[in-house]
């Protein structure tokens, strides 16, 4: 096992009063820290599952692109667990790119969106949209457990930890 480099954690972040403020500032928190614990990661690390039921970075990170864009834009996603698996041809910048997009895309959403009790998306006869505020609140929920996961995952590759 790799030894321990110094904890580098941020606290979170002092948002201001407004519920918009508070949900956005606790979800751009979270996926920076996500995005972190994969930046500079050894490359021949990013795809080597970490556990046995086969996680490993890219593929997390992978897997929440799918998510922003399910929750905040309303993409369908077929196959959940294919989520947690990233193209074996994208680059580590390519998944992290992909990310970074479906985080613009939300946020455009986000922005968008003027009472956080409306829909997040336009959504289907068949599958109303949740509201924006429960969007928010599963995305911070599911970032912020995969953020942990990938913190782990990191620390096991070469002991950095923190966010």
């Amino acid at each position: 096992m790799p030894t321990s480099s110094r904890r580098r954690d941020r606290p979170p972040p002092r948002t201001g009063t407004g519920e918009r403020a508070v949900l956005t500032g606790f979800l751009d928190y979270l996926r920076e820290s996500a995005l972190s614990k994969v930046e500079g990661a050894p490359e021949q690390h990013v795809r080597t599952p970490g556990v046995a039921s086969g996680t490993n970075l890219l593929g997390l990170i992978e897997h929440l692109t799918h998510v922003e864009r399910h929750v905040f834009l309303g993409e369908r996603t077929g196959d959940w667990s294919a989520t947690f698996h990233a193209d074996p041809e994208a680059s580590t910048e390519d998944v992290l790119r992909g990310y970074r997009d479906a985080i613009t895309a939300a946020n455009r959403a986000i922005a968008a969106c003027a009472d956080l009790g409306l829909p997040a998306h336009e959504g289907t006869r068949d599958r109303p949209a949740p509201s924006m505020r429960w969007a928010l609140t599963h995305m911070i929920e599911e970032t912020g457990r995969h953020a942990g996961h990938l913190d782990i995952l990191r620390e096991r590759i070469d002991g950095h930890t923190g966010r």
